[in-house]
């Protein structure tokens, strides 16, 4: 799937094992462009978030230098500009795809319904100091993350065997590393059985096996 091009474009991927940069890193891998890769953990506190503040002024992972030396940021932004830079790794839909429209829905639904909430989770006294209501909040956000999950399993498409249809997308992408985050994969392949099928292909995909175990092994997440 990695094109010659590709291979020659080198990037600096900020953000941990786990995070936001996960399925960036994992569609770079596909694609086959070189990856410089700093580890930086934004949640585990202030010296973290300064450590990415130069890079971006929000604190936030991931963030991407691109080979011209323009920084991206936002998931799923950098996600969908990678697919349209390079078609050939056969990534996203082209524009004139009918599939396209499908694509750009859910990938835009995926940090406007879920994605956003770990911001409250990681830290909640950003909204509240009373430890009674950081537990609700707690609660709550989790309750509605596997809710928009069940949503989404139930208007997507029945896979085949992707989300997209035949080919693995970023879409797939995105949806494997989110579906590992609260409230875990247990809970994700309840409410997304659909999804839950598409889920455990990506995980076993040979061309990914490496990329996993190195950046996001199971063994991180014991509640998956």
């Amino acid at each position: 799937m990695a094109s010659s091009s590709a291979s020659n474009d080198r990037y600096t991927l900020y953000g941990a094992p786990g995070s936001g940069a996960t399925p960036v890193h994992a569609a770079l891998t596909l694609i086959g462009a070189q990856v410089d890769v700093v580890d930086v953990s934004p949640w585990e506190g202030e010296s973290e978030r300064e450590r990415v503040s130069s890079i971006n002024p929000m604190r936030q992972v991931p963030a991407l230098v691109l080979p011209s030396g323009e920084v991206m940021t936002e998931s799923a932004a950098i996600l969908i500009w990678l697919g349209d830079r390079y078609p050939e790794a056969g990534l996203c839909p082209a524009p004139d795809d009918p599939l396209r429209s499908r694509y750009l829905r859910w990938m835009v639904y995926l940090p406007a319904a879920i994605y956003w909430m770990y911001w409250v989770r990681d830290e909640p006294t950003r909204l509240t100091p009373d430890p009674a209501a950081q537990a609700v909040m707690l609660e709550r956000t989790a309750e509605r993350i596997a809710h928009c999950w069940h949503l989404m399993d139930t208007q997507i498409d029945e896979p085949a065997p992707y989300l997209l249809g035949e080919k693995l997308s970023m879409l797939d992408l995105y949806v494997t590393v989110l579906s590992r985050w609260t409230p875990h994969r247990k809970r994700f392949y309840r409410e997304a059985p659909r999804m839950a099928r598409v889920v455990r292909r990506v995980d076993a995909d040979p061309r990914l096996a490496e990329f996993w175990a190195a950046r996001y092994p199971f063994s991180m997440d014991p509640e998956t």
